[in-house]
């Protein structure tokens, strides 16, 4: 139990430092913190548990993070609150520069753990976080059950979001899961994982049953990672409120992206509505699965700026090739543009729903919508799959399995397939899709 003297912050300051294993009581009632609360170095098997305890940053706090936790073995946090007073301490700060890790760009986070071999994190209120509300960095066996995260998040000098707000997974770390949890009102991304170039990439993760309202940049994005398993989550109003999105970074919102290089994952059985950008991108995702999806758009085009393909495959990361890609099952109504944007070979994409698609009745109203995003490929944002010939670099699309669909949408009987300068449609294998008419 707490002991000693002085204020509560103190009194719990010299409890984290002295105890190196067992289990830390937080007193009820509201304790204001000052600075970076740290557990004892070499800490294992230390559980910290609260009653209705909630740590509120102090409006001169310094540090990484309320919570902080660095070369430690078996530690558990439940039940409390963290209050990261975000009205007091936010400024602006632009995202983090490429090769910088998280950790050490971002502070006034909720909790940091660094080099943490087995952690436990439930039944926690994160609110008002500056930043991010969880940064998890070069650790191995993290399981995050139950959490709530709110109203988090700063931005830049723009007004637009940094990608902070949610939970981050970053720098290799293996072996992860985060489910049942619930994100609320996040300025940048609510769930993800992100390594360096340089870095090993992530692996062996299971992000499961989640649930997001208004997110303004992703709602799940996993980056630089191998063998990853996006299941069950649902979510709502991703991109909103439009004016945070950081359109001057190219950072279009979506349910579920992808960035580096992703293989051997699996994004299946999510469900999602009113996405102010694309319901699945996988720029970097190979030899892997999307199945089962289904994302959902009600409102007319104008009310989604930032509106796009449901699924789009990209190459931005040079050592992928967008190849071997499962799409089955997936569900997609309402999408601003098409269906599916693919490139790469080796895809097979059999037995799917696109529906009410091209809202912006592309390209007829190309003046309104700007349907004409390159001028040597006019077909693209008009068609319900459309196979390209790459973004980032020249992909050979063929080779393809295009099968069982079901595509319609403005004008999608006469513009259901197309292919762009430099791709056959006869190279890829393109059957018994049925495509009709079906207005908005």
């Amino acid at each position: 139990m707490l002991a000693g003297c002085g204020s509560p912050e103190a009194r719990l300051r010299k409890t984290l430092a002295a105890q190196i294993t067992g289990v830390v009581h937080l007193p009820s009632g509201v304790i204001e913190v000052s600075s970076e609360l740290r557990v004892a170095p070499g800490a294992h098997d230390l559980e910290i548990v609260g009653s209705g305890t909630m740590l509120k940053a102090g409006k001169d706090f310094k540090g990484r993070a309320i919570f902080a936790a660095e070369g430690a073995r078996g530690v558990r946090m439940r039940d409390f609150s963290i209050d990261g007073n975000r009205a007091a301490l936010a400024k602006p700060l632009e995202m983090a520069p490429p090769e910088n890790a998280f950790r050490l760009y971002y502070p006034d986070n909720g909790v940091l753990l660094d080099r943490v071999e087995g952690a436990e994190l439930s039944n926690l209120k994160l609110a008002n976080v500056v930043n991010f509300a969880i940064l998890i960095s070069r650790s191995s066996a993290i399981r995050i059950r139950g959490v709530e995260v709110e109203e988090s998040g700063s931005r830049n000098a723009r007004g637009r979001n940094n990608s902070t707000g949610g939970i981050v997974i970053e720098e290799g770390s293996r072996n992860f899961e985060v489910r049942d949890c619930t994100f609320r009102r996040i300025n940048g991304n609510g769930l993800w994982t992100h390594s360096l170039y340089t870095s090993p990439r992530s692996e062996d993760g299971l992000f499961a049953a989640n649930r997001f309202d208004s997110v303004g940049r992703d709602a799940i994005q996993v980056g630089h990672a191998t063998r990853v398993r996006v299941q069950e989550n649902t979510g709502t109003r991703v991109g909103f409120p439009s004016e945070g999105v950081d359109f001057e970074s190219g950072a279009t919102p979506v349910a579920i992206d992808t960035s580096g290089n992703v293989d051997h994952s699996e994004y299946s059985g999510n469900r999602f509505e009113e996405v102010n950008g694309k319901c699945i991108d996988l720029d970097g995702f190979h030899d892997g699965a999307i199945r089962d999806n289904r994302c959902i758009n009600r409102r007319p085009p104008e009310e989604y700026p930032f509106g796009h393909f449901g699924i789009v495959m990209n190459n931005t990361d040079p050592d992928m090739r967008s190849e071997n890609i499962e799409i089955t099952g997936n569900d997609i109504d309402g999408t601003k543009f098409g269906g599916l944007f693919l490139m790469g070979s080796g895809h097979r994409v059999i037995g799917n729903v696109f529906h009410h698609l091209n809202k912006a009745e592309c390209n007829e109203n190309a003046a309104r919508f700007g349907c004409i995003y390159k001028k040597d490929e006019p077909k693209m944002l008009e068609s319900g799959i459309y196979l390209g010939r790459g973004v980032a670099r020249f992909e050979q699309t063929r080779g393809n399995v295009i099968r069982n669909n079901q595509i319609s949408g403005h004008k999608m009987k006469t513009r259901c397939i197309a292919a762009g300068p430099g791709v056959s449609l006869a190279q890829n294998r393109i059957e018994r899709n049925t495509c009709s008419d079906y207005s908005r």
